[in-house]
């Protein structure tokens, strides 16, 4: 892994990247290289945010090739945010940060039914329809794509355009 500087500082080599350092909020490491801008839409961030973003795309990782990192200022993710991010990300790491520390950092894990934050690509699914049902969906066994529990439809591709 590359070394993150403070902006402010000089790096006179080349190898490390600039990125300020947050004060509080949270950094999502190991997102697969050009995924970033995705993890951003599934978090509903968009150009009128208040939080400070900083965002690297396709930084070069010893184990992954290539790897995205996102940081936001002053904002937790929620166990459903971190969900949806292990759905297209399922190497990523979430660390909280607090007073410039580290004080949580975990593992993303796709969990084995997700409810309501996917929508289904079947118009005739009773969960696109007026009925107060939330989407269902079960992971496939080779974590591949996502089965809807109530008409088997299946997503195999483009999962980032049906998440909610």
């Amino acid at each position: 892994m590359k070394h993150i500087a403070p902006a402010e500082s000089s790096d006179d080599d080349g190898k490390g990247l600039l990125i300020r350092r947050i004060k509080n909020g949270t950094v999502i490491d190991h997102i697969d290289g050009g995924e970033a801008l995705n993890v951003i839409k599934i978090l509903g961030i968009v150009g009128s945010t208040t939080e400070t973003l900083s965002i690297a795309t396709n930084v070069p990782s010893r184990n992954m090739g290539k790897k995205d990192i996102v940081k936001i200022s002053n904002r937790e993710l929620s166990k459903e945010e971190v969900d949806r991010i292990a759905l297209i990300s399922p190497r990523a790491t979430i660390n909280i940060v607090r007073n410039f520390k580290v004080c949580e950092k975990q593992g993303v894990e796709i969990p084995v039914l997700i409810v309501g934050s996917v929508r289904c690509p079947n118009p005739g699914c009773i969960t696109r329809t007026n009925e107060p049902i939330k989407s269902r969906f079960a992971v496939l066994p080779d974590g591949k794509g996502l089965r809807c529990i109530y008409c088997d439809s299946v997503i195999t591709k483009d999962l980032t355009n049906f998440i909610i």
